[in-house]
């Protein structure tokens, strides 16, 4: 069985931002029309990767936004920008299950939280991604330009609020096609998916959304993070430094787990996308779509890599996390301790303190 060129019906059936197809074709001789469907161990599958997805990067990055909410108090650019990553991905860990579950067993809820979760994916997957691209470029500055950055960090909390408003309206902007025309359909089963009245703008929406995808949520981040983390291990390479050799190996493993997550999904992606338009058969198709959503789920991962990646590598924020665990403690045993142990508890908790305190002068690549 092959299918032929995108009909209006086809076009209507849009799934999954415009990612995920479902094409019933049927050929002249009264085949059976082609099923799409992921089998039952697939779902199973996915239902379990996705599961620890939302597990690990709800505690990740909520440790994360904790952290710099209680305890960093003197913040620089990466730290807003790291907190900012951390917002965006656990909004977007949040979602997952809602879309996930929706997706595999028929849209259950309304138009409005089809259009807002729907949203809020979109608006966090090109947010995320653009200020990983603007940590690069705190870095480079840091590192690289360091002479002429040293003296500018008075305003710089300020230009960096100010850059992550412009890449939350950014993104917020690129998601108004996905917030218009995304809706509730009861054919053949209630699904949440882009709905077009127009051939014309179908067409163009169906290219449109993942080709923006791919281009501002994966080709400039990692062009820009590219250029900026090779002037970066270049300047390393120069430096006498006994910290440059695990400075380097933070930059490799950045660069590494963003293209390993990202650059199948991409990939297959505009594969899909050529292939739109074009006559497939059945079997390639669904090849195809497994491949999309097996990489996909790849690409998902990167949010709960991100803050081992870019915050408890740091030796500061280290320092601060271990901060929370004792106070954690603390706080335990101020409750069922005796009053003598308590003391001895309390001797103990400042003494923490201090030592964390005391290690804030600590820096590494990652701060």
């Amino acid at each position: 069985m092959e299918f032929p060129e995108m009909s209006i019906f086809e076009i209507q059936n849009m799934t999954s931002q415009a990612l995920d197809y479902s094409y019933y074709s049927e050929e002249p001789g009264g085949e059976e029309p082609c099923n799409l469907d992921p089998n039952p161990m697939e779902i199973i599958a996915q239902t379990y990767i996705h599961s620890i997805i939302c597990a690990l990067g709800l505690i990740g990055n909520t440790l994360v936004i904790i952290t710099y909410i209680r305890y960093k108090k003197s913040k620089t650019m990466t730290d807003v920008y790291l907190y900012n990553v951390a917002v965006a991905d656990l909004i977007f860990v949040v979602a997952l299950p809602f879309l996930i579950y929706n997706e595999q067993h028929g849209w259950l809820m309304g138009s409005v939280a089809c259009k807002m979760l729907r949203s809020a994916y979109s608006i966090n997957l090109y947010s995320g991604m653009l200020l990983l691209a603007c940590v690069s470029g705190d870095r480079y500055v840091a590192i690289v330009q360091a002479r002429k950055s040293f003296g500018a960090r008075p305003r710089t909390l300020l230009y960096s609020r100010l850059i992550c408003s412009a890449v939350w309206a950014f993104a917020v902007a690129l998601t108004v096609p996905t917030l218009l025309y995304s809706e509730r359909s009861e054919d053949p089963q209630a699904t949440c998916q882009l709905s077009f009245k127009e051939t014309g703008t179908a067409k163009l929406m169906k290219v449109a959304v993942p080709s923006l995808q791919m281009a501002i949520g994966f080709l400039l981040p990692l062009l820009v993070m590219m250029f900026c983390y090779t002037s970066i291990v270049c300047t390393l390479l120069r430096a006498r430094s006994s910290q440059r050799h695990k400075a380097i190996r933070v930059v490799m493993a950045v660069v590494a787990v963003f293209v390993v997550c990202h650059l199948p999904y991409n990939a297959t992606l505009l594969n899909h996308t050529l292939s739109l338009f074009k006559v497939r058969t059945c079997a390639s198709e669904k090849i195809r779509l497994r491949v999309l959503a097996v990489s996909k789920s790849v690409a998902y991962f990167h949010c709960c890599l991100n803050p081992v990646l870019y915050a408890f590598v740091g030796v500061k924020f280290r320092t601060h996390f271990q901060q929370i665990i004792l106070d954690l403690w603390c706080f335990s045993k101020k409750h069922t301790s005796t009053a003598r142990s308590s003391r001895a508890t309390s001797d103990t908790c400042i003494s923490g303190r201090v030592s964390s305190d005391g290690s804030n002068n600590m820096r590494s690549f990652s701060a």
